[in-house]
């Protein structure tokens, strides 16, 4: 926040409602530039922005100078996470319908493959056929799964991204670094696609290696790598 006042802060943490509504809309602009990230999730933009100032509000609670942060670098994340929590809990996160539609077209493909080939076809091979690279596949497949794919166990190994990822999804953890969704995006192409396939479709190693035409141990040595890069960028 520009123009930071310290004693501002201190009166609205101690309980001063009008030091907090002053601290609210000298910051509007910075909860509307967060709330902007969620348009189109199926929520209307003024309830997005209320919950945008319910994050902030918790901010400046839980906010401690001692730590030498700055109050902004603090209260991005937490308006994030609320945000984030309500569309979770909420099972209001929209899909758009070009995803939709892409997403329909290739489970046709998929299922007509099965019948054709009389096995799970490779994502190359729905590639062929539905003109859709690899990676836009696996991306709208994982867009319409299930909202609870971070719990849910997966496949022989009945683990789970969140258990795998351990503390680092604890929920203070979390909203004081990179959203896990947001994290996931930085990741290397192949890596980001092994995560999906794993986590999100709940594919064995093995399936996934089938998929991307490589080895057992290459799925396992990518997804070492990956979880790493996910530890660093949400520690």
């Amino acid at each position: 926040m520009s123009g930071f006042d310290t004693e501002l802060l201190k009166a609205a943490k101690n309980g001063d409602k009008a030091a907090a509504e002053q601290m609210l809309v000298e910051n509007s602009a910075l909860i509307w530039s967060i709330v902007r990230r969620f348009f189109g999730r199926g929520v209307d933009s003024d309830d997005l922005y209320q919950l945008g100032c319910m994050g902030f509000i918790k901010a400046i609670q839980g906010f401690d100078s001692s730590y030498g942060t700055q109050f902004s670098t603090y209260a991005v994340p937490k308006i994030t996470g609320e945000i984030r929590r309500f569309l979770r809990d909420d099972g209001t996160v929209k899909v758009s319908r070009s995803v939709k539609e892409r997403a329909q077209t290739i489970k046709n493909a998929r299922v007509s493959l099965e019948q054709k080939l009389g096995r799970d076809p490779f994502l190359s091979e729905i590639s062929e056929v539905t003109g859709f690279t690899v990676e836009d596949i696996a991306t709208a497949e994982t867009a319409t799964a299930c909202a609870d794919s971070l719990q849910r166990e997966m496949g022989e190994d009945g683990l789970t991204l969140e258990g795998v990822l351990g503390d680092f999804l604890q929920e203070e953890k979390m909203l004081e670094s990179l959203a896990l969704k947001e994290a996931l995006e930085l990741l290397p192409e192949r890596e980001k696609l092994v995560i999906k396939l794993r986590y999100y479709k709940g594919l064995t190693q093995d399936s996934a290696a089938k998929i991307l035409k490589v080895s057992q141990v290459q799925v396992s040595r990518i997804e070492k790598r990956a979880i790493e890069l996910l530890r660093k960028q949400l520690s």
